[in-house]
């Protein structure tokens, strides 16, 4: 399971705060003794003052753990997105399914269960050591029937704790499926599955669904079970305490004090087993989250100056599984060379980009910026010093300005001009709302090589970036927007270091040397013995 942020210290601050309802719980049923038994002005006063004081704890119970929610909720998904970055491979529906309305059930578990939980454990204490003091046999009854409840609410929850981990199986697959039917949308209406997925989709939110009511079920009973155990626990302390009050065996005093604390000695503990039902949804994230491992911290080394340093592959290997993708790659990069990389589909090129980029650890060897291994450089200022151009852009739901600008401050000259040297100009002009249009989700509105445009457009904008990674960035264009996009780049490339995926000759004009990739090793390079 994954460990939830800031436990300890709001585990402590919580015992602190129960412990002081518990004072003030105790102190009401005294003053509510008194006032029952032998009524006096003072005495409905002070009750008054101690009702609103109690009101108030509640009031600061209730903003500590909304508070502690949110942070929760906050640590939980940067973990996630954190984890995303340098895991490949995840599902994307299964993670937005978890950032969401995974994530969203952190809620029942840490501002309902675990405060229920610290108070099952200070009130039911509290009550009995005022009973013992009070009336002995009544403590004895109730420390006898107290752990009745969390007996049955344990076993209860073995049962729930599985239903729950299946509903939260059939949720994250069916989030999964239905973003990957969504993505494949158009491509599923062109071969007539459109209908066939509708009905898939349809069939596992019926489970889904099936599920989600035999959870309730249980729950439900379950909550009716605790309800009994707690009541037919009460009534076996305010039965003998009637019968002894009406033999002369108790005084009214002590039958009314035991009488009003018995129930908040159970009370906690019903809530407590109550509440695990709501908190079982966010155990099960817990755990899910517990899959994405926190990504390692992050040196705070400057990258050196990438317009004097040489970036080095120093017996780079990359394996994906059983599968090697960078095989003992030794490969020097000059400062301003333009080196392109060449070779069949799954020779390694991209995998290489990735290994600059950060994105992807060698599982052999390192990788050389300057005399600095890339590894120890913080990732952050490294990635503010290079452009990168994917072989598929990823564009957003926003207008095409903030799809360049991506959060940064760029002036509209400057985006204009990216746009221009990028064949990019003539496609807005032809838009409605020109920069200000807003695109679909990847780019919904454009065609593949106007995406692309967009995507070299946000690298060319990139004026402060000392490193270029460009994966095939003419790709999808025709044969004149790659010749323009071409002497642009001439243009730009002197005085940055630049590698290139190139598959198309055009591209190769630009290089200033070729290295060609051939099943992840370095053509004519020698094996290793």
């Amino acid at each position: 399971m994954g460990r939830l942020p800031g436990l300890r210290p709001y585990l402590v601050r919580l015992g602190v705060l129960n412990a002081a309802v518990a004072a003030v719980v105790l102190l009401l049923a005294e003053l509510l003794e008194s006032v029952l038994t032998a009524p006096a002005t003072g005495t409905v006063a002070l009750l008054g003052a101690v009702a609103a004081v109690r009101g108030l704890l509640f009031w600061g119970h209730g903003a500590l753990t909304g508070h502690q929610a949110a942070t929760v909720k906050e640590t939980l998904r940067a973990r996630v997105f954190s984890s995303l970055t340098v895991r490949s491979g995840a599902n994307p529906g299964e993670a937005a399914t978890l950032v969401t309305k995974g994530v969203g059930a952190i809620d029942g578990y840490v501002a309902d269960y675990l405060p229920a939980l610290v108070s099952a454990v200070v009130l039911p204490i509290a009550v009995l050591v005022r009973l013992c003091a009070a009336d002995l046999a009544s403590a004895l009854v109730i420390a006898v029937t107290l752990p009745l409840i969390p007996v049955f609410a344990i076993l209860v929850g073995k049962h729930t704790k599985a239903r729950t981990a299946k509903r939260w199986r059939s949720l994250s697959t069916l989030g999964g499926h239905f973003l990957d039917a969504l993505t494949g949308l158009t491509t599923l209406k062109l071969f007539g599955r459109a209908g066939a997925q509708a009905r898939v989709v349809r069939a596992m939110a019926d489970a889904h669904a099936r599920t989600t009511m035999r959870t309730l079920r249980t729950a439900f009973l379950s909550g009716l079970v605790l309800e009994l155990v707690a009541t037919l626990s009460v009534a076996l302390v305010a039965v003998p305490v009637g019968f002894r009050l009406l033999a002369g065996g108790l005084d009214a005093h002590t039958a009314v004090l035991v009488l009003l604390l018995a129930p908040e000695a159970y009370l906690p503990l019903r809530a407590a087993g109550a509440r695990f039902h709501a908190s079982a949804d966010g155990l099960a994230t817990l755990a899910k989250v517990g899959e994405h491992p926190a990504a390692p911290a992050r040196a705070r080394r400057r990258p050196p100056d990438l317009r004097t340093a040489t970036i080095r592959f120093d017996r780079v290997t990359v394996r994906h599984g059983d599968t090697v993708a960078l095989s003992e790659v030794d490969l020097i990069v000059e400062p301003g060379e333009r080196l392109a990389l060449v070779g069949p589909s799954g020779a390694g090129k991209s995998t290489a980009l990735s290994v600059l980029l950060g994105f992807t650890a060698p599982s052999a060897g390192r990788v050389l910026v300057g005399e600095a291994d890339l590894r120890e450089l913080d990732q952050d200022a490294w990635l503010a010093r290079v452009a990168w151009l994917p072989q598929r852009p990823t564009l957003f739901a926003a207008s095409i300005t903030e799809n360049l600008a991506l959060g940064r401050a760029r002036t509209p000259a400057e985006i204009e001009a990216a746009a221009k040297a990028a064949m990019l100009d003539e496609v807005v002009r032809a838009l409605p709302g020109g920069y200000a249009t807003r695109l679909g989700e990847r780019g919904l509105g454009l065609s593949s090589g106007q995406c692309q445009r967009v995507g070299l457009a946000r690298a060319l904008l990139r004026t402060e970036a000392d490193l270029l990674l460009f994966d095939e960035p003419t790709a999808r264009l025709d044969n004149r927007t790659e010749a323009a996009v071409l002497a642009t780049a001439r243009a730009l490339l002197p005085g940055r270091t630049a590698v290139l995926v190139a598959h198309r000759p055009a591209l190769l004009t630009v290089a200033s040397r070729v290295v060609e990739l051939r099943g992840g090793r370095i053509a004519g390079a020698p094996c290793a013995a």
